[in-house]
């Protein structure tokens, strides 16, 4: 059958069947819908033998191969001139050429781990007493129900090195990770780091004469987070994603616990304002989830009841911001103090506080080494 049209080629296989919509240079097509068995002449499928090997066999299958292998863009080729590509959300081959092509398609054996797949599959535990990574689904009422995977306790062996690759990591590129969150898009998880050390201290409006809580007009988020300190890492700053931060604030409340806060910034009951950035600071509710399990419950911000903080990797050395903003007061930020207690009298243009900055890493980072200490930390690429 011919017709004109105007799409691209599109080559894939489902149930048995190759959809060939091959393009001719006067865009008509030339075929359509055909078994694969009768389309050998126009597509070879590779598949690798054994991991990193770089050898290859022929194959015959009804389907793009799935889990265990990833394809080799820098191999595949058509010989006149088409081009192939991986579409990954569709999880086929997508096809482009202006003529009737021969086609070899090469994939690879998965030799690497994911980051987050690497910690679930290796480090996580139903109880989370080896290594404090919980997970938080909906068999763990207490937790924030969005089926992420938070570190929790005293000292977890949660530490990256992201910025360097010396053999041993310098003090100033010693990350921990927050936690393991859900990524919709691709069934896997991005990573939430928090740098391990103070960047140092600052207004949380990023100015003296800035005393109202808009993050999205703060100078501390604009100029130097998603500024100066996004430029000076360089190529690792396209590990990480941009991320829609929420910054509708919530009130204080003194029976408030680590869910309540949770649901207040980023859950079902937050302000749905959001900033569209790289880089931004803890969320009270992550300080809250990083506490031992049985501190869940104790309500952060009743100074007679307060979280016992020695049980808790994420507090602060000195006094350090969140990124959550009073919503009622419009010149007051919340600030986790280091004695563990969490309060609204930090005024946004009055004090200098300490700063550590918070990004998700990409979803396909990958692991290269290390068990999560601080003297080996995990290694990625």
């Amino acid at each position: 059958m011919n017709k004109k049209i105007k799409v691209v080629t599109i080559l894939s296989i489902v149930t048995g069947l190759v959809l060939l919509n091959i393009i001719t240079k006067e865009n008509t097509i030339i075929n359509e819908t055909t078994e694969i068995e009768k389309n050998k002449n126009m597509l070879t499928m590779m598949l690798e033998t054994e991991a990193g090997t770089g050898n290859y066999e022929e194959v015959t299958q009804s389907g793009w191969p799935q889990d265990g292998y990833v394809f080799n863009a820098s191999l595949s080729r058509c010989e006149n001139g088409g081009t192939l590509s991986w579409d990954d959300d569709a999880k086929k081959v997508i096809m482009q050429t202006n003529a009737s092509d021969k086609c070899y398609i090469y994939f690879d054996i998965k030799d690497f781990n994911y980051l987050s797949e690497y910690i679930i599959k290796n480090l996580f535990s139903e109880n989370g007493e080896s290594n404090g990574l919980y997970h938080h689904d909906d068999t763990l009422a207490i937790g924030a129900l969005d089926n992420s995977y938070r570190y929790s306790g005293a000292n977890p062996n949660n530490y990256v090195c992201f910025g360097s690759d010396v053999a041993i990591c310098p003090e100033d590129n010693l990350y921990r990770i927050i936690g393991l969150f859900d990524d919709d898009e691709d069934n896997l998880y991005n990573i939430k780091l928090i740098k391990n050390k103070s960047v140092g201290t600052y207004y949380w409006s990023g100015s003296s004469t800035n005393t109202v809580n808009d993050w999205e007009l703060s100078t501390l988020n604009v100029e130097i987070l998603n500024g100066i300190y996004l430029n000076n890492l360089g190529n690792w700053s396209t590990l990480i994603m941009e991320n829609n931060w929420s910054i509708g604030g919530m009130k204080i409340d003194n029976d408030y616990a680590s869910k309540d806060y949770y649901n207040y910034e980023v859950g079902n009951s937050s302000y749905l304002i959001k900033n569209k950035a790289k880089i931004g600071l803890m969320y009270i509710s992550d300080f809250g989830f990083a506490s031992k399990i049985q501190d869940w419950t104790v309500p952060l911000s009743n100074s007679k009841n307060l979280i016992d903080a020695n049980n808790n990797w994420m507090l602060p050395e000195n006094d350090e911001w969140t990124i959550t903003r009073h919503s009622s007061a419009t010149t007051d930020a919340f600030v986790v103090w280091n004695n563990g207690y969490v309060g609204t009298d930090g005024l946004v243009g009055s004090y200098m506080l300490n700063v550590r900055p918070c990004f998700y890493l990409n979803s396909d980072v990958t692991y290269v080494s290390g068990t999560g200490t601080q003297s080996d930390p995990f290694r990625i690429a």
